[in-house]
């Protein structure tokens, strides 16, 4: 699907190599991160407290250092900054698959959510940057391009969980190692390809674009609302599988749930972005998306008291899957798409890093609050309308107009 779109779309050699850059990031991540919770807990014996910090960590240490590799990409350029992230993800991962103890877990996860503080955010404000050019020169709506790269990333998602889920029934350890070898070859390839100057693209030496950054009160409510669905989006890897295992007695569902998740993007993303395109604003578009999350996580609290278990149990857990796929196809491609005209000029890659920083620190916060909650003898409902609370509330963040 994702190659065919691209031959149909006249894009750029550079903006056609960042989008399938995107999709083999994700296929060496998702082979491991799906089943990260169910290893620690079952394997490492970790408890819900804990391992909803470890994955929080996780998070905080990818979106919450983007800022980081956004402004280091504005002022070294992108090709660096994507070669060194490749290689502490390789390290990362391998040091995870031989993790046995707390702290060593901890840092090995620290190392694979920093790395792509490095090199995802000089992708992505690369791609923002070349999609407004190719909107400007008459190619078509930003976001179709944003969509693409959407597309891309969750192609490699749907790979990488059905990739995981055989080298699981071998070893965990053989999925990381598996993980870093997609990476390595991700590093050969970007070695090869990538130029080392791209042109348009400036290099910003000057200090100073926090403090403009911090008062730029549009931008922050943006970062606030995109923050509120990225903390309904790591449910998938907390609570989704809490409630899997609690329905079949088993995580294996979950691998055909993030690949049904994936598929939905893959085949529905593009016509879903045109639609969208035609008919909402950028403001209206995320709220649509973050009250159709709002809704899934309603509909797994009010099938929690009957206790549902076998299929008829896993049909909670497929709607909140498809609701939530469906809100981040309304919200994520709008977001990136929203930046150029909220940043200050020739800090694309600070604020596309900050965007990331401010929604993971509040997974960071919201990820212990949601282990917390699902460990605690609270009404079986109660964590979900929590929950589902999030992005409802949201949606009055969101700023007005560009």
């Amino acid at each position: 699907m994702t190659s065919v779109a691209l031959a149909r779309t006249p894009l750029s050699p550079l903006l056609r190599l960042l989008i399938l850059t995107q999709l083999a990031f994700n296929i060496g991540f998702f082979a491991v991160l799906p089943f990260l919770a169910a290893h620690l807990a079952d394997v490492i014996g970790m408890a819900g407290w804990l391992v909803g910090l470890v994955l929080g960590l996780r998070t905080f240490s990818q979106q919450g250092l983007f800022v980081v590799g956004g402004a280091l990409a504005d002022r070294y350029g992108v090709r660096p900054v994507v070669l060194a992230g490749c290689v502490l993800r390789i390290a990362g991962f391998g040091w995870l698959g031989y993790a046995e103890r707390t702290w060593a877990v901890v840092g090995a996860v620290l190392l694979i959510g920093f790395a792509a503080a490095l090199f995802s955010p000089a992708v992505e404000s690369e791609v923002a940057r070349q999609a407004v050019e190719w909107e400007e020169t008459g190619g078509g709506e930003r976001t179709r391009v944003l969509a693409l790269f959407t597309v891309a990333g969750q192609a490699g998602a749907f790979v990488g969980p059905l990739l995981g889920a055989l080298l699981l029934a071998v070893d965990f350890r053989v999925a990381c190692l598996a993980g870093a070898g997609v990476f390595v070859l991700v590093l050969a390839g970007h070695a090869w390809l990538l130029p080392q100057h791209i042109p348009g693209r400036t290099r910003i030496r000057e200090k100073g674009g926090i403090r403009a950054l911090l008062l730029n009160r549009p931008f922050l409510a943006l970062c606030c609302a995109y923050g509120a669905y990225l903390l309904a989006y790591n449910q998938l890897y907390l609570a989704l599988p809490e409630e899997v295992e609690r329905a079949t007695g088993s995580q294996a569902p979950l691998a055909w749930l993030f690949a049904l998740s994936s598929l939905l993007v893959v085949t529905a993303q593009l016509p879903v972005t045109r639609w969208a395109g035609e008919r909402l604003d950028p403001r209206r578009s995320m709220a649509a998306g973050l009250l159709l999350i709002a809704v899934g996580f309603t509909a797994v609290a009010l099938a929690r008291p009957a206790q549902p278990t076998g299929t008829t149990g896993l049909l909670p857990a497929t709607a909140l899957v498809v609701l939530l796929t469906l809100g981040q196809m309304l919200v994520a491609p709008v977001a990136r798409a929203w930046i150029p005209d909220l940043a200050e000029p020739g800090r694309l890659g600070l604020y596309t890093g900050a965007l990331s920083s401010v929604s993971g620190l509040i997974v960071l916060l919201g990820s212990a609050a949601t282990g917390t909650l699902l460990d605690t003898g609270l009404p079986t409902a109660v964590p979900w309308l929590a929950l589902a609370a999030v992005p409802a509330a949201a949606i009055a963040l969101l700023p007005r107009g560009k």
